[in-house]
C-alpha cells in the first residue's frame, strides 16, 4: 500500500499548486483500491509585495511547513504546479513531487497508481515497494471514500 497526496480543493482533480495549496487530500492506494484516509485544509497563501512572492498575509510563517507535515507519510504528492524549493523540501524527506496537467482527474491517477503496484512502470512506485516493509498491506474498511480501482490490464475498456 502507498499513501499518495493530491492538491485539490474539489476531491476530484488536481487543480492548485502545493504551496499555495489550500487543502490537500491523501489517499492510501493499493492493487485494486484507495481509500481516502485524509483531508488537510490550510491557511490560503495571498500574493504579497512587488517581488511576487507568495507567504501567508502578516505573518512571517512558511506556508510549506504545514503541507509538509501533513504529507509527511506520503510516498508522493501530485499537483498542478510545484516550486524548485518545495520540490527540493519533498525529496529530501523522501517524497516524489509529480506535477500534472491543471484539471487531471484524481481517480485516474489512483488507477494508475494502482497498476503500477501489479504490474510495474512507474520509477517512483517501483522504489516505494522496494523500500516498504513486507508487512504492509491494504486492509481497508471499504467505507464511502473507497475507490475500486483497476488492479489487471484485464479490466481496462
Amino acid at each position: 500500500m502507498l499513501r499518495v497526496a493530491f492538491a485539490s480543493n474539489d476531491r476530484a482533480t488536481v487543480n492548485l499548486h502545493f504551496g499555495g495549496a489550500e487543502s490537500l487530500v491523501i489517499y492510501d492506494v493499493a492493487p485494486g483500491r484507495a481509500d481516502l484516509v485524509g483531508v488537510g485544509t490550510f491557511v490560503k497563501a495571498e500574493h504579497v509585495g512587488e517581488s511576487g512572492r507568495s507567504g501567508l498575509t502578516g505573518a512571517p510563517e512558511d506556508k510549506v511547513l504545514a503541507k509538509l507535515d501533513f504529507v509527511k507519510d506520503c510516498r508522493a504528492v501530485y499537483a498542478a504546479s510545484i516550486g524548485a524549493s518545495s520540490i527540493r523540501r519533498l525529496m529530501a524527506t523522501g517524497i516524489q513531487p509529480i506535477i500534472v496537467d491543471s484539471g487531471h482527474d484524481i481517480l485516474d491517477l489512483l488507477n494508475e497508481v494502482s497498476l503500477a503496484l501489479v504490474y510495474g512502470g512507474l520509477a517512483w512506485v517501483e522504489r516505494a515497494k522496494s523500500e516498504a516493509p513486507a508487512s504492509q498491506a491494504g486492509d481497508g474498511d471499504g467505507g464511502e471514500a473507497s475507490h475500486k480501482l483497476l488492479s489487471s490490464v484485464d479490466e481496462l475498456d
